[in-house]
């Protein structure tokens, strides 16, 4: 590869037009429980609630990281199902005016063509971690002619990111299509992916290079792991000697270390757990390191995870190591929730190199 070729990428997943509104935390009513770390946003029927702003933005995780790869200077087509409607232009507008390809982008037909452009509500307050009120809409209606074995020649970068509904049905096609194409597979499956469809993702590890989880999602993926791969097995040690936080859910209980290790064995050279507050851990085969957050004044959540993995997976393409990488990840995530939006904050490669190395 010459020096003045760029690295391809595709992104496979949501499209979604997001509709944020921030309340400021004196209109509207915070309460967690006791016994867990569930808390409830409270809104009183029938009364109207002031918004400090309520804008609209194109996102899903899908076009989150096509932007996030994009800056970072990637070529990057995003492979997402749109309906037939005006918000599917504000998606295709928004993809051409980052230079993202919308060559692979796919539109509603035949028995989902009623089936609209996905459409996010998002309250954000108190700890800007928003409340989403979300219609799936045409994300849910990828078939696998719109996911066959071209769409994903020539790519070096396949990042495949929360798929819902039938789409969920696809995941094993996308990535054995990626990886017989000769990319580098990362992906970020949601929660219900991966509590719903365990026995298709983890038959399909094998093709994947890169797993990123958030730690509630990591959680639930424990039980099916643990029947998968039984219950005795040795830990994979952090760097400092420690095992990692815990995780439990159901009865069943894994050090961090285990789980990666469990999961590492089924395919994944690199597997990441973000943990919120308490920094992100990646495991890669000389361990499992941890790396903090970055201080910062959050303004809103969204996004941070995309800007998280996306940049991840770019980095450890581009040939980094697991702990330059995950600071990269770390720095673009910590840009991202300055913002309200989810795309506000995405860093270039250069920005992100000095907020890192100086």
């Amino acid at each position: 590869m010459s020096p003045t070729t760029r690295l391809k990428a595709i992104t496979v997943g949501s499209a979604t037009v997001d509709v944020i509104a921030t309340v400021a935390s004196d209109d509207i009513e915070r309460m967690t429980l006791h016994n867990s770390t569930t808390s409830f946003l409270l809104l009183e029927p029938g009364r109207k609630v002031d918004a400090s702003s309520v804008i609209t933005q194109t996102g899903g995780g899908a076009v989150n990281a096509a932007v996030s790869l994009a800056r970072q200077g990637l070529d990057v087509s995003a492979l997402v199902k749109l309906g037939n409607d005006h918000n599917a232009e504000k998606v295709i507008d928004r993809l051409t005016q980052e230079g993202i390809g919308t060559d692979l982008v796919r539109t509603c037909e035949g028995d989902a063509l009623g089936e609209a452009t996905a459409v996010s509500v998002m309250i954000a307050s108190h700890d800007r971690n928003a409340a989403i009120f979300t219609h799936r809409g045409a994300n849910g209606f990828l078939a696998e002619d719109d996911v066959a074995p071209e769409a994903f020649m020539g790519a070096d970068l396949v990042y495949v990111t929360n798929l819902s509904n039938d789409s969920a049905d696809r995941f094993p096609s996308i990535v054995a299509h990626a990886k017989a194409a000769g990319a580098f597979v990362a992906v970020n499956p949601g929660i219900r992916q991966l509590s719903r469809k365990t026995d298709p993702f983890f038959e399909s590890l094998r093709h994947v290079d890169l797993l990123v989880c958030n730690y509630e999602e990591a959680r639930a993926l424990v039980p099916a792991l643990v029947n998968r791969t039984g219950w005795e097995r040795l830990s994979a040690p952090l760097a400092d000697g420690e095992a990692g936080p815990c995780l439990e859910i159901e009865g069943f209980r894994l050090t961090l270390a285990d789980y990666t290790r469990r999961l590492s064995d089924l395919g994944p050279r690199f597997i990441a757990v973000t943990h919120g507050a308490q920094g992100s851990y990646v495991s890669d085969d000389t361990g499992l390191h941890h790396q903090p957050a970055i201080p910062t004044e959050v303004l809103g959540t969204v996004g941070a995870g995309d800007a998280f993995a996306s940049t991840l997976a770019a980095s450890l393409l581009r040939g980094e190591d697991s702990v330059r990488a995950t600071l990269l990840a770390a720095h673009n995530a910590a840009s991202v929730v300055r913002h309200v939006n989810a795309q506000g904050g995405l860093m270039t490669l250069e920005a992100l190199t000095k907020a890192a190395f100086g």
